[in-house]
């Protein structure tokens, strides 16, 4: 237990320096990552507006299946709301890792939007102030 949280210590200090490692010892397992909790809970009208408002406007968030972070993110939209965000997985097939390469994606998640970049986790209401959204 000490040394997954080592890794995960060691992980948050790689991502808020801008870095994004992938050394072996640091990627968290197969069976670790499955074990992460993704978006479990059912979204809300709002969370799904917000993600049609996104892709209508053409945002896109790329991430990692195994990223702790992009569970986060994935948890504040909710199960219905997270399959209709342009969310690009960036290693689970070789398409999704070069795309992501092109991109120049150095952390998880990344929020692109026209020609701006936000990395990290964001919050729903950062998002709605980026986006321009306003509900219905």
């Amino acid at each position: 237990m000490a040394g997954l949280r080592s890794v995960q210590v060691i992980g948050r200090l790689a991502l808020s320096l801008g870095l994004l490692i992938t050394t072996p010892a640091l990627v968290p397992s197969a069976q670790a990552a499955e074990e992460q909790p993704a978006a479990a809970s059912a979204s809300t009208t709002r969370q799904k507006q917000l993600a049609k408002h996104l892709q209508s406007q053409g945002f896109l968030v790329y991430g990692a299946w195994w990223c702790p972070h992009c569970n986060t993110q994935k948890e504040l939209f909710g199960v219905e709301a997270m399959e209709l965000l342009p969310y690009v997985e960036c290693d689970k097939e070789e398409e999704g890792r070069k795309r992501c390469m092109a991109a120049k994606v150095r952390a998880y998640p990344t929020w692109d939007y026209k020609e701006e970049r936000r990395e990290g986790v964001m919050t729903l209401e950062e998002l709605e102030v980026w986006s321009g959204f306003q509900g219905s």
